[in-house]
């Protein structure tokens, strides 16, 4: 069962995967020395990220259980979700000071297990309107909180050259934002550890 699931993950991954930092689409041809290459490359780099995983479910066995927390690993690589209420006040883009601790044990994999891997730092909110808070949008506050985390992780002497951060406000929920659980599974920082993908020699 692992085994294809992997499988999977690395077939997902070589057809789909493109890298924001690198800003290019990897397309496969059968049988070229190059996607044989490329396909090794990402198989390293899931075993990187799968060790990553158990580490990240280990320091964060607490937050995990008390679903503060998820660490799955999905197509685009390796994803911590935050519920936002355990970074930040409601309508702020500041971090709470309890949860530096917690960010503090994802900068530790960070730096350590996948110290080779680019981040990127995405927020999220519901789709309730912005009234009292001073943002002009839901996508300044994702976006707000985003750079939040990622000058934190910089500060925990994480690579900047490895960071990005982005914001999508509401337009990418994982629940109806109809019910208050649902909202609060959309008000979120993921926190994602990308696969490294480089162009072969012969493409550059």
């Amino acid at each position: 069962m692992r085994q294809n699931r992997m499988f999977f993950i690395i077939m997902a991954l070589a057809a789909s995967i493109a890298i924001g930092f690198s800003g290019c689409t990897i397309i496969f041809q059968k049988g070229r020395r190059a996607d044989v290459e490329k396909i090794s490359q990402l198989k390293s780099d899931l075993s990187e990220l799968e060790r990553a995983k158990q580490e990240l479910e280990s320091r964060l066995k607490n937050e995990i259980n008390d679903k503060q927390v998820k660490v799955e690993m999905l197509a685009k690589g390796l994803v911590i979700t935050f519920v936002a209420e355990v970074l930040f006040d409601s309508g702020k883009a500041q971090l709470r000071q309890d949860s530096l601790p917690k960010l503090d044990k994802v900068a530790g994999v960070l730096n350590t297990t996948v110290a080779d891997l680019n981040v990127g730092v995405e927020g999220y909110t519901d789709n309730q309107p912005i009234h009292k808070s001073g943002w002009k949008s839901n996508w300044e506050l994702s976006s707000a909180r985003a750079l939040s985390v990622l000058h934190y992780l910089s500060q925990k002497d994480v690579s900047e050259p490895r960071l990005a951060a982005i914001g999508y406000g509401e337009y990418k929920p994982v629940a109806s934002n109809n019910s208050k659980e649902g909202r609060q599974k959309n008000r979120r920082v993921e926190i994602v550890i990308l696969p490294k993908t480089e162009k072969t020699r012969s493409e550059q």
